[in-house]
């Protein structure tokens, strides 16, 4: 059966990162995504960002492959982009040539800056996106250097996954009106977006700039992560009373009165180091019997070797694995429109040939 962006064709012209993220999201859930690669470029065929796809190589630098472009635009409903801002115009591609060809046309634009601002045209990586945006200042444990999440929040979250929902959201506007647009979509932007709550619970009064000594940045012991006896890790999110409660009786302290002082922060650093000491004292198959699936709000963490292979994500089939590729599953689930199983790009033998 086709997802439910099925009948929608988007051209995505080749990058790296976000925008086939972008494109994959597109893919999974049934829409046509042609890819513009350029001739002689290899395909790796067990990278799942490029799953789905139509493949096809042009290039950009002359007219010929202009044209064609523009001929594929006339029967698109949208094409994303990832140049730095100004290449596209420059190689007779920008939304004003689109949109002639097009006038419908939903163009999405993903860049690190955006398309203005004073670092519009600099060189970035996800780690700067967030540093800029706010973000990375708030990730890491207390007096150390802020860790960047590798690059989920820029790339992917505020960046990739960010321009499929303006994508989607464009789409819909199209249909209604006839009428395209262009979509400036910046890693920037979307990290920063993505703190909306935190920035609510700064303006509350209950979050404070510092790294580590917040409710949800490991600064509270019954939020964060735990070595075990065996070297692995487990995580404890028991935030609310209950929850606590049920993580005090299943580790054994529920008669221990230091405890009690659930939400005093001034408690927090001893009462990790108890709970350092305790959770260190058993396995964490030890562990998993005494709280997984419980209200404690518990979870062994899993290595990407180990997640595929949990009862609850085999269950669930989170994971999937596509011509001997391991890789996670198109997500969200659909009650209808159930798309189709991803298929993996070819894996290239001879460089992409210009078609």
């Amino acid at each position: 059966m086709p997802g439910p962006l099925h009948g929608i064709r988007i051209i995505e012209l080749a990058g790296i990162g976000p925008g086939p993220f972008a494109g994959m999201m597109l893919a999974d859930h049934g829409a046509e995504v042609i890819r513009i690669e350029r001739p002689g470029a290899r395909l790796d065929g067990r990278d799942p960002l490029l799953r789905s796809r139509r493949m096809m190589a042009l290039d950009l630098k002359s007219a010929e492959g202009v044209a064609r472009v523009l001929e594929l635009a006339k029967t698109a409903h949208g094409l994303i982009e990832g140049f730095r801002p100004g290449v596209l115009e420059r190689l007779g591609l920008g939304p004003d040539a689109l949109h002639a060809a097009n006038p419908a046309l939903v163009i999405g634009r993903m860049t690190g800056w955006g398309q203005s601002g004073p670092y519009a045209q600099a060189a970035g990586h996800d780690i700067n996106y967030i540093a800029l945006a706010g973000a990375l200042h708030a990730y890491g444990r207390a007096g150390e250097k802020p860790t960047p999440p590798i690059n989920m929040v820029g790339d992917f979250g505020g960046g990739g996954m960010m321009l499929a929902f303006g994508m989607v959201s464009a789409l819909l506007h199209a249909q209604k009106t006839g009428e395209g647009q262009v979509i400036d979509c910046a890693m920037t932007d979307g990290a920063a977006t993505l703190m909306s709550m935190i920035w609510g619970f700064r303006a509350n009064g209950i979050w404070r700039d510092e790294r580590g000594v917040n409710l949800l940045d490991t600064g509270a012991h019954m939020y964060d992560s735990y070595e075990t006896a065996d070297g692995k890790f487990i995580s404890i999110g028991s935030l609310e009373p209950q929850f606590y409660a049920e993580l005090r009786a299943r580790a054994g302290l529920a008669d221990d009165p230091d405890f009690d002082a659930q939400m005093d922060q001034r408690q927090w650093p001893a009462l990790k180091a108890k709970l350092t000491a305790l959770f260190k004292t058993k396995s964490r198959d030890e562990w998993c019997a005494l709280m997984e699936m419980t209200d404690v709000c518990f979870a062994p963490v899993l290595s990407m070797a180990e997640a595929p292979t949990h009862p609850h994500n085999a269950a669930r089939q989170t994971f999937i694995e596509v011509d001997g590729v391991m890789q996670p599953a198109p997500a969200p689930r659909y009650s209808k429109t159930i798309p189709d199983t991803p298929r993996m790009a070819k894996d290239w033998d001879e460089p992409l040939k210009q078609g």
